[in-house]
């Protein structure tokens, strides 16, 4: 169990939300999980800040090797730069893609996630539950 300002609470998600509402005032409106192997994972979060706007957090989150936890790498990326971000991220991907790996098959891994590929739902792969997966 863990506690976050004198509050229990049963798992990592929680936990994760509590500490962001806490430390940024913000609810999250919208989150989406990509995973990307066995130890990382990308969460796409949408949260609201005191004032009703609105920003969009992008977090990698990888296993340590030790299994000692998570580390996280956290970007906050606010209304007024999603164009300048979107036309960066584009120009970058289309140079890797066009320039660097031309004939690289970036479909091969390609996959949707499906319903029992959620947080805290049990997958074929492991048959555990996926809830250790998320922030923490």
């Amino acid at each position: 169990m863990l506690k976050l300002y004198g509050t229990q609470l049963q798992n990592t998600n929680q936990y994760r939300k509590l500490e962001e509402n806490n430390r940024f005032g913000g609810e999250e409106i919208y989150s989406k999980r990509v995973r990307a192997g066995k130890r990382r994972t990308y969460f796409f979060d949408v949260r609201s800040t005191k004032g009703n706007d609105y920003y969009l957090t992008i977090t990698e989150s990888k296993r340590r090797f030790d299994d000692d936890g998570y580390e996280r790498h956290k970007i906050h990326l606010y209304k007024e730069d999603f164009n300048k971000f979107m036309t960066a991220f584009q120009d970058a991907m289309a140079h890797v893609k066009d320039e660097l790996l031309p004939d690289y098959d970036f479909d091969e891994f390609s996959h949707e996630e499906n319903d029992d590929d959620k947080i805290g739902n049990k997958t074929p792969e492991n048959n555990e539950s996926e809830e250790s997966d998320s922030w923490e």
